[in-house]
């Protein structure tokens, strides 16, 4: 078998965000994994952490040289494959029926994938791997066929789950050799939009932690009566809710502190509620903040509580679990795989105000020493499930098959 040279492809990278994206890519290196970076874009917009600087020299952007560029790679393309072209035209003028976005869209993925097929070749990449099921994965599939190079995606959730049809969910996922989904309910979604002949090409990979994140910290609970809710401020995240069930706790008289780590569209909304509420005092948001701030401020709360409407896992969850936080969380998509009511947090119906208020309200008059034992508990779990070593080594293992199974196929039709 050829030496394994992976392609990754991200829409947008590095990010915020994007930190479990990061350091799956790092772990697949420790491993002796070659992996390239490709992104749509990503070389503007603001950054903190001093690793996505670094990443950000390592990444090459598809968009970065403009239209002028993306004709170049298209003509460079339509001359040395011709065929392979015209199929994946045809590929492209498919995906469009049905879509949320019209053919001129689809015809702009063509033109990248074709500038992605060119790096590919040049750099002698054996597999290329994308995460997120939406545009991104569609320029993926489109660079495969035009460069015969297979490729794999990684789903998180939720919003493919949203619009699969219209994204061509379906057909990304049945070309792809194999799909790796972030949690079981994930999977099961994932089922929906495939044949049960294909079920087995799905295989659950989880996001991870580095052991550098959670050890030689000082999980002490502080005695401040603070939550921490990290999140971008969004519709899909529900701060309104939090809100809302935070101003039932004040009506109450009950000391608390909340934190609103992160910043969004939807942050002026936010802003205008508390003041609606007269939650000034108790609420805090602090804006785009680097990993380390993040971590520090989770260190200062008692535990975590989220209100979101639609998730796939979030990472943060992950995050303060391995710190030793219980967490709050709505019982939606892969939540309740990893928070187990009662034990290691509180789980509450989405949308209700009066669940969630309850909920702090028990975490509140929760005694030091029964939330300490629910944060051994959660820090014991996720750190059984979310090692990054672990998940990149299944991850790894994926790719060598589809290497092989690649390798095979070669043989017979030389044969």
């Amino acid at each position: 078998m050829s030496e394994l040279r992976i392609a990754y492809l991200i829409n947008q990278y590095p990010k915020v965000s994007h930190s479990f994206i990061r350091r799956e890519i790092l772990a697949l290196e420790r491993q002796g994994l070659v992996i390239n970076r490709f992104a749509l874009r990503g070389w503007e917009g603001d950054l903190v952490d001093a690793e996505d600087f670094v990443e950000r020299e390592r990444t090459r952007y598809i968009l970065q040289r403009g239209v002028l560029g993306l004709l170049r790679s298209v003509l460079e393309i339509k001359l040395s494959s011709p065929l392979r072209y015209i199929k994946a035209l045809a590929l492209a003028f498919r995906m469009s029926r049905r879509a949320d976005r019209p053919l001129p869209y689809h015809l702009i993925y063509l033109a990248e994938a074709c500038r992605l097929a060119s790096w590919l070749k040049r750099d002698g990449a054996t597999h290329l791997h994308a995460h997120f099921g939406t545009n991104s994965a569609e320029v993926a599939m489109l660079a495969s066929e035009l460069s015969g190079v297979p490729y794999s995606l990684m789903i998180h959730g939720s919003e493919e789950f949203d619009k699969a049809e219209f994204i061509g969910l379906p057909e990304k996922l049945r070309r792809a050799t194999f799909v790796a989904a972030i949690t079981s309910f994930c999977r099961s979604q994932l089922y929906r939009s495939l044949p049960y002949a294909h079920w087995d090409k799905v295989q659950i990979v989880h996001c991870g932690l580095e052991p550098a994140f959670y050890n030689n910290v000082d999980l002490t609970l502080p005695q401040r009566p603070r939550f921490i809710c990290v999140g971008r401020l969004c519709e899909q995240k529900g701060q309104q809710i939090l809100i809302e069930a935070a101003s039932i706790l004040a009506r109450k008289g009950m000391a608390f502190e909340l934190v609103l780590a992160g910043d969004g569209e939807m942050r002026a909304d936010v802003e205008a509620l508390i003041a609606q509420c007269n939650l000034e005092s108790h609420v805090r948001i602090t804006g785009w903040i680097s990993s380390d701030q993040v971590k520090q401020e989770i260190l200062d709360s008692r535990a975590m509580v989220m209100a979101s409407f639609a998730e796939g896992l979030p990472v943060v969850i992950m995050e303060a679990m391995s710190l030793q936080r219980p967490i709050l969380s709505t019982w939606i998509a892969g939540v309740p795989e990893l928070v187990i009511d009662g034990e290691n947090g509180w789980l509450y119906p989405p949308g209700s105000v009066e669940e969630l208020a309850l909920a702090m309200e028990r975490c509140l008059n929760t005694s030091d020493e029964e939330l300490s034992k629910m944060g051994r508990l959660a820090r014991a779990r996720v750190l059984d499930r979310h090692d990054i070593d672990h998940e990149a080594g299944k991850l790894h293992a994926l790719f060598q098959q589809a290497a092989q199974e690649q390798d095979g196929r070669s043989g017979a039709a030389q044969w």
